[in-house]
């Protein structure tokens, strides 16, 4: 899965792909398209069926926590600045932007003529409204973050919105993308789950619980041209194999592929390898006896066997890891950890032993029903773990369960999961702070490691920054905070005619720029 401002994941890092769907009636609806010599012919049809695991928490972008949902949900919505597929920003609703000498003040132009979807046109009273709820000013509930440096917001004319930071921030900018701090209508307050308004280029039509989201064509868009597609449907399906006999029988147009299923859809498909730029973990609940010892979270490590889950798990489409950051992420990853914890059972007996455990003990490790990978990777950390003197049981919930008990109620012994990967390292990092009460389910607490976070976001110089994120991932690695598995590929089969698809360092299916080609 993965979670906002954290992250979390279901399937990791990020990309935009989109295919051939059915309409209701069986049919797809032909789009008219221009040809180089002025003439108007009859093209494929321009609806998509794209599956995706689970349901989203929620449609407000707001209130939304799991990347499932995001996968989705950035279709509607637009920020100020916009995220590029290389993981850098350009402008979004933002046309340009100014920062102040001293880092503090930040001044956006917004283009005019934008409209949401509703065809009310986008005001500063909007944008204005958007941040104050983020920021549970005018008594409302706080729902970000990310905003507590901000000193102030004003609207000094009708296309100018300035705000000013308390302390400078290198990752600000970071924070205005629609992912976590959507623009939507103030006078949608009180709607913004049951009936989602953005800016996007697809809007809102129906959401059907455990069966299907469906999004159609902004015809206003303010992107010239864009969107290619007349209808996104994305239906939700938690079994893996099913959605390959969908994909076959062309009831959906993209989803993942299965591994080891790869060789049965290769020939009639076309196939392509994601890098999710995200940290699939075995984690543990940090203030519970007896994962509150670090020893004992050092001889899992040693225990757990990452080979095995690759090999057996992924098919060998992943590369392991010993941090919270993947390779993906180039000089801002700490290289070498992934070899701190060479499986060593003898050394995990001897650890443990330390720790005051030298018969073992029992634990529960809650995993969530939505992918078939945490309940695989459960099953080899009970195998490997029973090694060592340590009996494991296995609890399957669903999605919206482990959300509730594991994540927000911290009410967990052990689990496992994928953390959403993150264009920033710092977002990518932050989980782990004490004070991030709303990301940090780890229960994570080091002296050490919040004050290098802190450190790092006064810092402009680059290379001083990668130093303080390669001592905090050292940090994560010697305390053992996770058993980092993986950053694993995820294997795309889509209809042949799909063209436009993008990732991103995050999980986003983009369809703006998505079509059926001849």
């Amino acid at each position: 899965m993965k979670l906002k401002n954290r992250g979390f994941m279901l399937i990791t890092f990020i990309m935009a792909l989109v295919m051939s769907a059915c309409s209701s009636d069986g049919e797809k609806n032909a789009a008219s398209t221009g040809t180089s010599d002025g003439q108007t012919t009859t093209d494929v049809p321009q609806e998509i069926v794209v599956r995706v695991n689970d349901d989203p928490d929620f449609l407000d972008p707001h209130k939304a926590t799991a990347s499932i949902s995001y996968q989705m949900i950035l279709n509607i919505f637009e920020g100020l600045m916009a995220p590029e597929t290389d993981g850098s920003l350009k402008e979004g609703l933002a046309e340009s932007y100014e920062i102040s000498e001293d880092g503090l003040t930040y001044t956006f132009k917004i283009r005019q003529g934008v409209k949401f979807h509703n065809g009310d046109d986008v005001t500063m009273e909007d944008i204005q409204y958007s941040f104050d709820r983020l920021m549970g000013k005018n008594g409302g509930e706080k729902m970000s973050n990310n905003f507590d440096n901000v000193a102030s917001t004003e609207a000094p004319d009708a296309n100018t919105f300035v705000i000013k930071l308390k302390e400078p921030n290198s990752n600000f900018l970071y924070s205005l993308t629609a992912r976590q701090s959507a623009i939507i209508p103030k006078s949608n307050d009180g709607k913004h789950n049951e009936n989602p308004i953005g800016t996007g280029p697809f809007a809102f039509v129906k959401y059907a619980p455990g069966t299907n989201l469906e999004l159609k064509k902004n015809e206003h868009y303010w992107q010239e041209g864009l969107p290619y597609l007349n209808k996104v449907t994305f239906a939700f399906q938690s079994d893996d194999q099913a959605a390959i006999m969908s994909l076959m029988a062309n009831e959906v147009d993209l989803t993942s592929v299965p591994w080891h299923r790869v060789s049965e859809v290769e020939a009639s498909y076309n196939l392509s390898h994601q890098n999710n730029n995200s940290s699939l973990i075995v984690t543990f609940n940090e203030t519970k006896a007896p994962f509150d010892n670090v020893k004992v979270r050092q001889a899992i490590n040693y225990a757990i066997s990452k080979a095995d889950i690759i090999d057996s798990v992924f098919a060998g489409y992943a590369v392991p890891l010993g941090s919270n950051m993947s390779p993906a992420m180039g000089d801002f990853q700490k290289k070498g950890l992934e070899s701190m914890y060479e499986r060593d059972v003898e050394k995990a007996k001897a650890l443990l032993a330390e720790a005051g455990y030298p018969d073992g003990f029992k634990t529960k490790i809650t995993v969530s029903s939505h992918n078939d990978i945490y309940s695989n990777i459960a099953q080899i950390v009970v195998a490997n773990l029973q090694e060592i003197g340590i009996d494991v049981e296995i609890e399957v919930v669903e999605w919206g369960i482990w959300l509730d008990r594991v994540y927000f109620g911290r009410d967990y012994e052990m689990t496992t999961i994928d953390l959403t990967g993150r264009a920033s390292a710092y977002e990518i990092l932050n989980d782990y702070i004490s004070t991030n009460d709303s990301e940090n389910f780890f229960l994570f607490k080091n002296e050490e490691y919040d004050k290098i976070m802190a450190d790092v976001l006064k810092e402009t110089d680059q290379a001083k920054q990668i130093d303080y994120y390669h001592r905090a991932q050292e940090i994560l690695a010697e305390q053992a905070t996770a058993v980092y598995i993986a950053d694993y590929q995820i294997v795309w089969g889509s209809d042949k005619q799909v063209t436009g698809l993008k990732s991103y360092p995050f999980w986003f299916h983009d369809m703006s720029e998505v079509k059926f080609s001849n």
